[in-house]
């Protein structure tokens, strides 16, 4: 199998990066287009899985790995979600809303089942998604996954757990004491005990990959509400659309380096 046959990246330094940003961009931009914006949880998270499954559809056909299909998909996984934990874990109580505001954009405001219950049905989701994928017998690296099926598998748990950190991230934000930069400085320093253990033998380096995925999101959640949050609420007040255009251009610069890097590589194994 030759590296033009995969279709997914490398787990680098630059990879780990890649995906904080693009997380921190998905909870900035989830909230641009649902609070600031004013479009509310229900018609963003509408558009936002339609947006996912556009630039799923060019991921899934591309016949090598794309780094700019790619992290878009990564991307509007992340937006959507943020949107898709918060209609299920809000309402349109006062506790969500600000401003004296009773409604947030057309249609319904939220479930309001709650950070646990939804933390709970997620997690059962991916766990699901997980059991299924062992019983095809397929890989869990994902730089060896080169199927459409095996591909469906990932990107059904990349979005499942995309939509879990939200959850996770938006728990410590607002509910666990910890505030957003306790938040952030927690799940950094349980992504720090990860990045040590993978210098341990015994511990298999694929199961870590995927802690680190998942909490990669709550970290991604904790920074963006850290960066866009009002400062009576222990926030840098930066905005969503300037965090967020910042953040973009972050993301760009890395994914155009990514696709040089990439073009290098199919050449050299070329010649």
């Amino acid at each position: 199998m030759t590296s033009a046959t995969k279709k997914l990246p490398e787990v680098t330094l630059a990879f780990w990066i890649m995906k904080i940003a693009a997380t921190t961009l998905g909870e900035t931009a989830g909230d641009l287009f649902a609070q600031t914006l004013k479009l509310g949880y229900f018609l963003t998270t509408i558009a936002l899985f339609l947006l996912f499954v556009v630039t799923l559809a060019a991921q899934l056909r591309s016949r090598r790995y794309h780094p700019f299909f790619y992290w878009t998909v990564i991307l509007s996984t992340s937006m959507a979600g943020t949107t898709m934990s918060d209609f299920m874990n809000r309402d349109a109580s006062a506790r969500y809303l600000s401003g004296g505001a009773t409604s947030l954009g057309w249609g319904p405001q939220g479930l309001g089942l709650g950070y646990p219950v939804g933390a709970a049905i997620l997690i059962s989701m991916l766990l699901a998604i997980f059991a299924i994928w062992k019983a095809t017998g397929m890989t869990f690296q994902i730089r060896q996954i080169v199927t459409l099926r095996g591909e469906a598998l990932f990107w059904s748990a990349i979005l499942v757990s995309n939509t879990l950190g939200t959850s996770m991230g938006d728990f410590l934000s607002d509910s666990s004491g910890l505030g957003y930069a306790g938040g952030a400085l927690l799940v950094s320093g349980a992504l720090a005990v990860l990045a040590a253990l993978t210098r341990v033998p015994a511990v298999s380096n694929v199961l870590l990959f995927w802690f680190a995925f998942v909490l990669t999101r709550p970290l991604g959640a904790t920074a963006g509400d850290f960066l866009t949050k009002p400062a009576a609420k222990g926030g840098l007040d930066l905005g969503t659309a300037g965090s967020s255009a910042v953040l973009l251009a972050v993301l760009l610069g890395f994914m155009a380096y990514a696709q040089v890097r990439e073009r290098r590589i199919s050449s050299q194994a070329a010649n």
